[in-house]
């Protein structure tokens, strides 16, 4: 058991599972829920996993941040299109000699949460994780679930591995959860963007699965060339991604269970889409050096058109609203 206090600022399919088994192998949580407060104070927690079934009928859950007491370790597992909340919601509950661990896809997020939280440490996580969230409080993890963590400095110069990323590390794999550590946050979310522009985006423009995106000549090499885009990105923050590298994620989904990104999910379900940091952002990071992505920014524009087509249509038809006629649950995994 770690000595560290934990908060999980969204309990849902990515925040709920690492959380619950924090808790399981006996750290100290405290779980921020909206929705599913009534039942998660009531019942607790229920992870159905591929590594082992358990339940934690009592958890401590708080639906008011402000109800809740100052932690060591603030994980952040929002979506990133709810990061306008965390003004309000971070300074709360962080110590002042506190760490705030950002669990988002996306790149830049830790930037904008080291300046809400002044001198408190950030760091990154970026997340290889298939799960979901079936019922309230009811966590079915599917695949996966390694943590790639990294420390934040100003403009994301390489940090080292410290002393405080080594003891949280230590909570998660005593947990069962596999971690990796790396001394670059920035080149970690370069890599992880490699995946999630290409198949996050074309999943919801073309309306596809990564097996179906994979399955056909067209839109693979579409994906290849989209993620050499990526590797310029990251060239012009100079950090460079070798061409194995791409090769390497071709091969990674090629042997994955058809799968509906987070992305898509969010599309299907009327739930506003993570562009901006998931897209916008790398394309903007790439133009104030000077570096165009074409391909990147064509899939973004057809992105933003169709995020706010959905956003029209949800306040006007109400949520949970499917977009088309796939059942919701078929696929439906988060993280990734």
């Amino acid at each position: 058991m770690g000595n560290l206090s934990y908060a999980i600022l969204g309990t849902g399919a990515l925040g709920g599972f690492y959380g619950a088994k924090l808790e399981k192998a006996g750290n100290k949580v405290h779980f921020l829920v909206k929705s599913d407060y009534p039942e998660v104070s009531q019942h607790g927690l229920v992870v159905e996993s591929k590594d082992g079934n358990f339940n934690l009928p009592q958890v401590q859950a708080y639906n008011d941040v402000k109800k809740m007491p100052r932690c060591d370790v603030v994980v952040v597992a929002l979506k990133t299109t709810q990061n306008h909340l965390l003004p309000q919601i971070l300074p709360p509950v962080i110590k002042d000699d506190g760490v705030v661990l950002v669990l988002q896809n996306g790149l830049g997020i830790e930037a904008e949460v080291a300046q809400i939280v002044g001198n408190v440490k950030v760091m990154g996580g970026l997340c290889f994780l298939c799960s979901n969230k079936v019922g309230p409080g009811h966590i079915r993890h599917l695949d996966y679930g390694q943590i790639t963590l990294g420390e934040y400095a100003s403009n994301y110069h390489p940090t080292g591995i410290t002393d405080r990323i080594k003891e949280i590390a230590e909570d998660f794999q005593n947990a069962g959860i596999a971690i990796e550590l790396t001394e670059d946050l920035l080149l970690g979310r370069w890599q992880k963007l490699v995946w999630n522009i290409p198949y996050n985006g074309l999943s919801v423009i073309l309306n596809a699965t990564t097996d179906e995106l994979m399955a056909d000549i067209s839109t693979r090499n579409l994906v290849e060339s989209l993620m050499y885009e990526v590797t310029l990105g990251a060239k012009s923050t100079g950090r460079i991604i070798p061409e194995s590298f791409i090769q390497t994620m071709l091969d990674y989904t090629m042997k994955m269970k058809p799968y509906r990104t987070s992305m898509k999910i969010d599309f299907d379900e009327y739930r506003p889409l993570e562009v901006e940091a998931i897209i916008g952002n790398p394309l903007r990071t790439a133009a104030a050096h000077d570096v165009s992505l074409p391909q990147i920014r064509c899939l973004y524009q057809q992105l933003k058109f169709l995020d706010a087509r959905l956003r029209n249509s949800s306040r006007s038809q109400g949520s949970g609203v499917k977009l088309n006629n796939q059942n919701p649950d078929s696929f439906k995994k988060s993280g990734i």
